[in-house]
């Protein structure tokens, strides 16, 4: 469970490897590396048969964005699947899905029916297992690890797989090279089986809600509006969607250029890919160093710099040292951008909704990488990749400008997850929980003096308010008397009115106390609940609340 942290608080994590500590983080973290061991795999083996039987540069390209546009079109319903349903359980089915697509790849390759086509379909559908996979392993993270350790366990998503990607590649071009694809694609299921075994073993604690689970569209809706009203979050996504768009031309023409450019086989990609690797590795172990001592947007900066280096020595050399050299600076800034900005939006987001964030999160940055090996395989083919690799690099340089207008800001503030300790008031009708919609309104009386100081605190009470549930939200004075002024929203229903206050957090009550000090009467603002009454048309008896007190 997480610990609330005290305002400024450092959440950075003492080291890199706490978050290895915990038993249930650890064993499914180290699964998931013997998995990212056969996808890198599998991923060598799809590109190097794809570059061997289609001569469209595109088609290869198209590789990356066929693995990447699933969680572009699902993340979003897996996120909603994470926040309302077992987190453990979607991980299962995901997993699941992965394993079945995986050993029907590895039956075509059997039987010989391949075609381009076939092959971005089954590397399609194994996306979609990934899809639903990891937007609910990402949100299992905060309730596997403290909130302090949160940092460090994102960095260590990212420099587990990077680990696997020094040795997976270059011992997926072995596998294939030596043994051929068929070998690469059957190991590649074998390992998507570890996972799968240890989420079915390992069971962990979530904090469960005393209200009903919400309905897929109200959960949809609900993740995509506090998504909109977080400038963190945006921030992050915009930096991160840029950033994939731009910088996925290195992995998505790096074939092409061992192909075309360094003359070499699958065994030289998968070094290459080692070397991209290596240079991910040690960012991903210096990632609290650098995060001590420097901004996030600076590290951001940074690795935009970085990578735009790797690119534009992959247009320019002829040379493997050189370009697994530069592949390792391109690695470096990789998983430095990365992991900044999915820490900005894990930061930014409470328990009830990081499922969603980070599923909205994933949909973006994936949709920008899928765009991007389009763009970037277009640009190949019809022009050259020189062109392409360059136009990357320029892009890169641009993302890192972009900082001026979305900057990743540093969360140092109290822990944004809500205090869920909320006694609903006292009610006469006997409402049933979808009930509705329901009227809040609340009277308060404010001295001439204090109106601008009672403005700007009601402002960010209605963004507090709207971004947990609010619709509607006004603020009206009172014409015949000035000092009455009257806060009015709404909820769809009575469970969503109760919702709404389990979600707020203890900065939020902060800011009720800011504005109940400016209350010039002698009792507490007068709060009145109501239930609108429709007269065009009869509502259903299910949703409608008699009209008779308790007895």
């Amino acid at each position: 469970m997480s610990k609330v942290a005290r305002a400024g608080a450092d959440p950075i994590s003492p080291t890199t490897f706490a978050p290895l500590l915990q038993s249930t983080f650890r064993a499914i973290w180290l699964a998931t590396q013997v998995s990212s061991l056969g996808w890198l795999m599998q991923t060598v083996a799809i590109s190097w048969l794809m570059a061997t039987i289609s001569t469209s540069d595109l088609m290869v390209a198209l590789v990356q964005a066929s693995s990447n546009l699933p969680a572009f079109i699902l993340s979003v319903f897996a996120g909603a699947l994470a926040d309302n349903f077992s987190r453990r359980r979607v991980m299962f089915a995901g997993r699941s899905l992965m394993v079945i697509a995986s050993a029907m790849l590895t039956a075509v390759v059997a039987l010989g029916f391949v075609s381009p086509w076939m092959i971005l379909g089954f590397s399609f559908l194994i996306a979609c297992g990934g899809a639903l996979n990891d937007p609910a392993w990402q949100a299992s993270v905060g309730d596997m690890v403290d909130r302090r350790d949160i940092p460090a366990a994102v960095t260590l998503l990212s420099v587990g797989f990077n680990t696997v990607r020094t040795v997976g590649p270059a011992l997926g071009g072995i596998v294939v090279a030596s043994f051929g694809l068929l070998a690469a694609f059957t190991v590649t299921t074998l390992t998507y089986l570890v996972p799968l075994a240890t989420i079915w073993r390992c069971k962990w604690k979530v904090r469960s809600s005393p209200l009903p689970r919400e309905s897929m569209s109200t959960a949809t809706y609900d993740g995509l509006r506090f998504t909109a009203m977080s400038s963190e979050i945006k921030a992050a996504i915009a930096r991160g969607t840029l950033f994939g768009l731009a910088s996925i031309a290195i992995l998505a023409l790096l074939p092409l250029v061992v192909r075309d450019q360094l003359g070499g086989g699958p065994l030289a990609y998968g070094t290459l890919m080692g070397g991209f690797g290596t240079g991910a590795v040690f960012a991903g172990i210096s990632n609290s160093t650098f995060r001590r001592s420097l901004s996030q947007e600076r590290l951001m900066r940074l690795s935009c710099i970085a990578c735009a280096a790797c690119s534009l020595s992959l247009a320019l050399t002829s040379s493997i040292a050189v370009a697994a050299i530069a592949l390792a600076l391109g690695g470096a800034g990789w998983v430095t951008a990365w992991s900044g900005v999915g820490v900005s939006v894990q930061l930014a987001s409470p328990r009830w909704v990081v499922g969603r964030t980070i599923s909205i999160y994933y949909a973006l940055i994936d949709g920008g990488i899928a765009i991007g090996s389009w763009v970037w395989g277009t640009v190949a083919e019809n022009h050259s990749l020189t062109w392409a690799l360059e136009g990357s690099a320029g892009a890169l340089l641009l993302v890192a400008v972009a900082g001026v207008l979305f900057p990743l800001r540093e969360r140092h503030d109290s822990e944004p997850d809500p205090l869920e300790a909320f006694d609903a008031p006292a009610i006469i009708l006997n409402l049933k929980p979808r009930s509705g919609p329901i009227v809040v309104k609340v009277e308060y009386l404010i001295a001439e003096k204090n109106v601008e100081a009672f403005l700007d605190l009601m402002r960010q009470r209605r963004h507090v308010h709207s971004r947990v549930g609010a619709r509607n939200w006004t603020l009206q004075r009172n014409l015949q008397k000035p000092m009455q002024w009257m806060e009015t929203f709404r909820t769809p229903t009575w469970t969503d009115y109760l919702r709404l206050n389990h979600r707020l957090t203890e900065v939020d009550k902060e800011l009720d106390q800011s504005v109940i000090q400016l209350h010039a009467g002698e009792e507490a603002p007068q709060m009145t609940l109501s239930i609108e009454r429709p007269t065009s048309f009869v509502r259903k008896p299910e949703q409608s609340a008699p009209y008779f007190p308790h007895r």
